[in-house]
């Protein structure tokens, strides 16, 4: 029999990275022709991402995934610069090199079937293409955003539009992986800046180079957006999710070290469904101003609430890394821990799908990130949008507006590239917080329960997503070159 060898690259951002690796463990589980060999790019500053690498080789059991780290290439860590493209081009002879020893030491029952390519990592196409092998691209969000990147990047380079026009504008535009009309306002700034909309959309436009496109989400939550793509002129594309990571966030350590032991026996006290959990990430961050007013909405409202409250990045104008206060005290409201002791607790880091899983949580205040609306829809728990950067507030608006899942804090607050929207006062984080968990049995909380119960059936034997998989892998097989 002969063993089809595939080559992943990842970027090494953590949201990234564990659904990659979560992919291929769903690969080599389902059929034994496959292996797997991830390349990890090592980054010079990201100790969420070292913990989680050096924990793979004890925490994948599969035989057939292994793990090659390569060089740490020392660039700069300015996020408005090129910093992402001039990171991966720089690991590009890497990958190479580790390619051809993985070439020169397979058996003659070995081939190498592919690459699956991060979905900003494009370039390394030219490195299968070199190989002779297929590529194909694990897209980490939505199908929607996927048609979004796709209808701009024919904007762009068929009808000669400037996509950064789009910027402050007020119009609303059509978009076929909507029914809905798009605010303008909700693009992600990568678009909607000079710098960086070419390179970004130069994605979508190797995506259609590629053999197939492997989505994150399944068919029963974006139906219209996954049918939309062919028009779109996508190649296949494979709804196989949602791929989650939730072996092991117990009450034990996650990736980074820290224990969530108090925060689980803390919501084992309070009452089935009723704390508001609020997490924006592991790049998740306020300044002092507006956490004070975050604190202010909590204690006005009067709901239970669990607070994943991170300290700003120390050095502004880096990738962002925030860390755990030492006190929190320190930029809350004088008196707010003493007099909210009874009803909230005020944590660091925490292990996000464990506290969604658990029966006290009642809503969740989210920046929508799409690893965690994929989590917040498996658990069934009902989310309120705040938004602030990447894909975010086009991803709030697809919960709120096209889906109907959520609800809105606010959709078009945003951080990265200077487009600060300013401070979101208490009155419109407390309105949110209380229309989120005040309004259990309306119409959007039954979907979100609907949902949630789809979204485990996509996984099943004969699921969407199971039978997705199915044919990603019999693709992968016939596109295998010939020997």
């Amino acid at each position: 029999m002969t063993h089809a060898e595939l080559v992943f690259v990842p970027i090494p951002a953590i949201g990234h990275l564990i659904s990659m690796v979560e992919m291929a463990k769903l690969l080599v589980d389902r059929d034994p022709r496959l292996s797997v060999t991830v390349l990890i790019m090592k980054l010079p500053f990201d100790a969420d991402v070292d913990s989680y690498t050096n924990s793979l080789a004890t925490s994948v059991a599969a035989t057939r995934i292994r793990f090659v780290h390569l060089p740490c290439e020392n660039i700069g860590t300015e996020i408005l610069g090129s910093f992402l493209t001039d990171f991966i081009e720089s690991n590009k002879p890497h990958v190479k090199r580790a390619v051809a020893e993985l070439v020169d030491s397979a058996s003659s029952t070995q081939q190498l079937a592919g690459f699956v390519l991060d979905m900003v990592c494009t370039t390394m196409i030219d490195l299968a293409d070199e190989l002779g092998v297929p590529s194909y691209v694990f897209f980490t969000s939505s199908a929607a955003f996927l048609g979004m990147m796709l209808h701009l990047q024919l904007l762009q380079d068929e009808h000669h539009v400037n996509i950064t026009e789009f910027k402050d504008s007020a119009s609303e535009l059509d978009f076929p992986s909507f029914t809905n009309l798009l605010p303008a306002k909700v693009l992600p700034s990568v678009v909607l800046t000079k710098e960086s909309v070419r390179p970004f959309l130069e994605h979508a436009k190797r995506m259609r180079a590629t053999k197939g496109i492997i989505v994150n989400t399944f068919d029963e939550l974006e139906p219209h957006a996954v049918r939309s793509l062919a028009g779109l002129g996508a190649p296949a594309v494979y709804p196989v999710g949602p791929i989650l990571s939730l072996n092991g966030e117990t009450k034990e350590k996650d990736i980074d070290g820290h224990r969530g032991d108090d925060i689980m026996e803390w919501l084992d006290k309070q009452p089935p469904s009723s704390v508001v959990f609020l997490c924006f990430g592991s790049r998740g961050w306020f300044g002092e101003d507006q956490v004070k007013q975050m604190a202010c909405a909590l204690e006005r409202s009067g709901h239970r609430f669990l607070w994943s409250l991170r300290r700003p990045p120390l050095s502004k104008g880096q990738v962002e890394i925030p860390s755990d206060y030492a006190d929190p005290a320190e930029v809350l409201p004088e008196g707010f821990l003493h007099r909210t002791a009874s009803v909230g607790k005020v944590i660091g880091w925490a292990p996000q799908a464990a506290v969604l899983a658990h029966r006290a949580i009642g809503g969740f205040v989210s920046h929508c990130g799409w690893n965690s609306t994929l989590e917040s829809l498996w658990f069934g728990v009902r989310v309120a949008t705040w938004p602030l950067r990447a894909e975010q507030q086009f991803n709030a608006f697809e919960l709120v507006v096209e889906l109907g899942l959520a609800t809105e804090i606010k959709m078009d607050y945003r951080r990265d590239f200077r487009m600060e929207s300013g401070i979101l006062t208490a009155d419109e984080i407390e309105g949110g917080i209380r229309k989120l968990m005040e309004e259990a049995g309306s119409e959007s909380w039954k979907k979100v329960k609907e949902v949630s119960e789809k979204s485990r059936k996509a996984l099943t034997e004969g699921g969407s997503s199971y039978l997705s998989l199915g044919r990603l892998i019999d693709d992968i097989l016939n596109n295998m070159p010939l020997i």
